[in-house]
C-alpha cells in the first residue's frame, strides 16, 4: 500500500519520502512502481518520460527523522493499534506543528492515533483501496478532535490526486471493512464447515453475484493476517458475537499461510 500511495502522489507532480524499515524493503518497493509504471505505459496511459519523471520525485530513506521536513504524512504501516499509535507519537515529535498526519488504516480508531500526539485536530484516516494507482475510492475517516479544515484539505488532496473522497465517521472498519470483512469471515466459515470447497465458494460468488475476485481470493490478495486484525477491531469495538473470527483463519494466519504474500493461503501461488 506504501508504495502505491508514494507512486500516485509522484504521478501528480508530489516530491515524496518513502520510508522504511530497511534497504530490501525499499528496493521491493521501488520495483513494484516500475513494475506498476511499466504497465500503464503498455496500457498506453503515461509515457517513458512519465515514468522517469514520477520514479526521480521519490526518494526512499530509512531513517524516519528525514520525515520531520515533510508538508503532509501518511502512514501505511502493519494493522497493529499500538504500533500505528507509538509512530505517531515519533511524528508528532518529528513533524512541524502545521503538518497533517494521515492513516491508511483499514479499521483502527482515528481518535486513538491522534489521542496519541499533541495535534489530534490534525489527525484524518485517508484509507486508499488496493492496488492504489487504480481504484479510485479513498475513504476520509474524521476522528473526534479532527477538524473541518483538516477534513477540507483532505478531500481536496485526493481529489487533487485523481481519487473520489468518501467522508465516514470514526467506527471500527468504517464503512468499507465493517461490510467487507465479514463477507470474507463468512466465506471462510462455509469453507470451515464443508459447505463448498474455496474454488466453489468464489465461483459462486463471482458467477452469481457478479464480483469480479471472489472473496477468498480476495482475503489472499489483502493478505490473512490482516483479515484477522480486522475482523478482532471489530469484534473489540462492537462486542458483538457476529464479529468473531473464523477459526480456520485463525488456524491458518498461525500456520504462516497469509495468502499472496507467502505464496499460500486458500490457493497456491507461484
Amino acid at each position: 500500500m506504501g508504495n502505491g500511495i508514494a507512486q500516485v502522489f509522484a504521478q501528480k507532480g508530489h516530491s515524496v519520502i518513502l520510508q522504511d524499515l530497511d534497504e530490501a524493503i525499499l528496493d521491493r518497493a521501488r520495483k513494484q512502481m516500475e513494475r506498476s509504471l511499466s504497465r500503464l505505459i503498455e496500457k498506453e496511459t503515461i509515457s517513458a518520460a512519465d515514468k522517469a519523471s514520477t520514479l526521480a520525485r521519490i526518494r526512499s530513506v530509512t531513517d524516519v527523522k528525514a520525515l520531520a521536513a515533510a508538508d503532509f504524512v501518511i502512514e501505511a504501516v502493519v494493522e497493529d493499534a499500538e504500533v500505528k499509535r507509538e509512530l505517531f507519537r515519533e511524528l508528532d515529535r518529528l513533524c512541524k506543528p502545521e503538518t497533517i498526519l494521515a492513516s491508511n488504516t483499514s479499521s483502527i480508531s482515528i481518535t486513538r492515533l491522534g489521542a496519541a500526539t499533541r495535534r489530534p485536530e490534525k489527525v484524518i484516516g485517508m484509507h486508499f483501496m488496493n492496488p492504489v494507482p487504480l481504484m479510485p475510492l479513498v475513504e476520509v475517516i474524521r476522528g473526534q478532535s479532527t477538524t473541518d479544515q483538516t477534513l477540507r484539505t483532505v478531500v481536496q488532496l485526493a481529489r487533487a490526486l485523481g481519487k473520489t473522497p468518501v467522508e465516514v465517521n470514526d467506527y471500527p472498519g468504517f464503512v468499507s471493512n465493517r461490510v467487507l470483512m465479514p463477507m470474507i469471515n463468512e466465506a471462510i466459515f462455509a469453507v470451515y464447515e464443508g459447505v463448498a470447497s474455496a474454488e466453489a465458494v468464489d465461483q459462486v460468488m463471482k458467477l452469481g453475484m457478479n464480483h469480479p475476485m471472489g472473496p477468498l481470493t480476495l482475503a489472499d490478495f489483502i493478505g490473512l493476517d490482516v483479515c484477522l486484525a480486522i475482523m478482532n477491531v471489530l469484534q473489540d469495538g462492537f462486542g458483538d458475537p457476529k464479529y468473531r473470527p473464523c477459526p480456520l483463519l485463525k488456524r491458518m494466519v498461525a500456520a504462516g499461510w497469509l495468502g499472496r504474500k507467502t505464496g499460500r493461503g486458500f490457493f497456491t501461488y507461484a
